[in-house]
């Protein structure tokens, strides 16, 4: 101690726990500043980015295309790819070859199921063509019929004859093969190529000597109008379905093949176990069609999707020989020249 000077006493307003705190304090707050800072750069720029974008694939059909129609009315195949942020928009055709031809020119990007024949009618006009499903064989789903009283009895005699059918459809080959197992050729008759409406019509009002469909045509004019049945399928055309896409698609979205295969195998075991059902959904879709027909018109189909065979082609191309043979395409055709995406 000084000499003079009292000992120093504690400033009786100071406290050292209270700077401590006080100093603590205000590291803290310097410390949340940055961080606080930091997160809400963060959530501005996620708010700022955009949702996930959705994609959408363009499906292109026909009335016959039936397990797609039936996946379009009760809206599965849209839940399905909605999972994966994939929008559908449905596009109708009053056949396949111009569902193909929609297809070879990036109108579309997936076709629902078309007759055997389409494919080589598309692949002569170069398109890159890529199957990625197929129903087995429904040989009794096509037919030649000619009106009850008609005068044609037998094969034979459409020699001179004019009978519609529809370009590059299934029936077409059908006529073809028919044509020849009674010794004649696609020259002795006069085709009248038309659509299955157009075709109908005709036939009804007797502007041709027969008609070549396939169901659900076939079964509605044989229940509607007095016909007979000169040939189906049976030993002459198996008539395959086939659903393609491009190649290019095929290679960009696998994901999306898988996703619509799997949802055509269960619409075709779907209507197979309930046939009254399904024939409930489809009657209004095919013009107001009874029950009952849709049901026969669904029974001669196998709705059986399978995966396609580079190996099982072979009938492809004696459909594709026989066309190039009748002078009904360009060029010869080699059906394996195509892409087989597998599930």
């Amino acid at each position: 101690m000084i000499d003079g000077l009292a000992p120093a006493q504690p400033h009786p307003h100071f406290d050292h726990e209270c700077l401590m705190t006080s100093s603590v304090d205000t590291l803290g707050k310097s410390l949340r500043r940055p961080l606080l800072a930091g997160l809400a750069i963060t959530l501005a720029c996620a708010l700022a980015l955009p949702a996930q974008a959705r994609e959408t694939v363009r499906i292109g059909y026909q009335k016959s295309s039936t397990l797609i129609t039936l996946l379009k009315a009760q809206g599965t195949l849209e839940q399905a790819l909605g999972k994966d942020n994939i929008d559908i928009s449905w596009h109708e055709f009053p056949s396949g070859l111009p569902l193909l031809e929609a297809l070879n020119i990036g109108n579309v990007d997936i076709s629902a199921d078309v007759a055997d024949t389409v494919p080589i009618f598309a692949q002569a006009a170069q398109a890159k063509l890529t199957y990625f499903a197929e129903e087995s064989p429904s040989p009794s789903a096509q037919a030649i019929v000619v009106a009850k009283d008609s005068p044609i009895q037998q094969l034979s005699d459409l020699k001179g004859k004019k009978v519609a059918v529809t370009k590059a459809a299934g029936t077409h080959y059908l006529l073809i093969a028919a044509l020849n197992k009674a010794g004649l050729t696609f020259a002795d008759i006069q085709p009248a190529y038309l659509t299955p409406a157009d075709g109908r019509a005709a036939f009804e009002n007797g502007k041709v000597d027969a008609w070549v469909t396939w169901e659900p045509f076939l079964t509605s004019v044989q229940r509607q109008l007095p016909t007979r049945t000169l040939a189906d399928g049976a030993g002459l055309a198996s008539y395959k379905r086939y659903y393609l896409t491009s190649t290019a698609y095929a290679n960009a979205h696998p994901e999306v093949l898988k996703r619509v295969y799997q949802q055509l195998q269960q619409a075709g075991n779907w209507i197979k176990k309930n046939p009254q059902d399904a024939a409930k959904v489809l009657g209004p879709l095919w013009g107001n069609l009874d029950v009952a027909t849709v049901e026969s018109a669904n029974a001669h189909r196998s709705y059986q999707v399978e995966p396609v065979r580079a190996d099982q082609l072979g009938e492809q191309q004696k459909i594709a020989d026989a066309f190039f043979a009748a002078g009904l395409l360009p060029k010869a055709v080699d059906a394996k020249d195509v892409g087989i995406w597998k599930p």
